[in-house]
């Protein structure tokens, strides 16, 4: 019976052994699992910090696309609308020449003159429509961005435009011909 006994004492002692070793894995199970989801939150953390870093550079970089698309149109517009600039310049002498002729044709009611006119005419259309305009400046106060003097006469107020010896003109607010007026001193 002793020996019986001291079975039961080793199986007891085994079975003790057994469950504090069932206890420690079990601890152990836990603290691996405790420190897993502690690197797994870490993770999350970083992961979740790219997510916004890239959010803010997607959006940037959007930002940054749209302006450029801005910048872009507008140049292409300013492109496409100074681009005939330097043909609607030299046209203006042509205007010039048209004016000149009629003003020299003494009987406006001849076809020649009413033929010019509409010449005239027809061309002033085609270029307005391209953005020229006419700067008008008769009794307007003398301004150097829009007006070249070429001469100064005594008069009731100064610096007043009183007569326009050649048009002026903008084309779509760019002045590409300053008038050519006298004015007052």
């Amino acid at each position: 019976m002793t020996e019986d006994l001291k079975n039961e004492d080793i199986i007891e002692t085994e079975i003790e052994n057994q469950e504090t070793s069932d206890n420690k894995d079990e601890q152990l199970e836990e603290d691996t699992i405790i420190n897993e989801i502690d690197d797994n939150l870490e993770k999350i953390k970083q992961l979740e910090k790219q997510v916004d870093e890239m959010k803010d550079l997607a959006q940037r970089t959007q930002a940054e696309f749209m302006n450029y698309k801005r910048r872009v149109a507008k140049e292409k517009q300013d492109l496409t609308t100074f681009a005939n600039e330097k043909i609607v310049t030299e046209l203006l002498a042509v205007l010039d020449n048209f004016q000149r002729a009629l003003d020299s044709e003494k009987e406006n009611t001849t076809g020649f003159y009413q033929g010019v006119d509409m010449i005239k005419k027809q061309l002033e259309d085609v270029l307005n429509k391209n953005g020229l305009e006419e700067i008008e400046c008769l009794n307007e106060p003398f301004d150097p961005n829009y007006h070249h003097a070429v001469m100064q006469v005594e008069g009731d107020e100064p610096d007043k435009v009183l007569e326009i010896l050649q048009k002026g003109y903008k084309l779509k607010e760019k002045v590409i011909r300053p008038a050519m007026v006298k004015v007052s001193k």
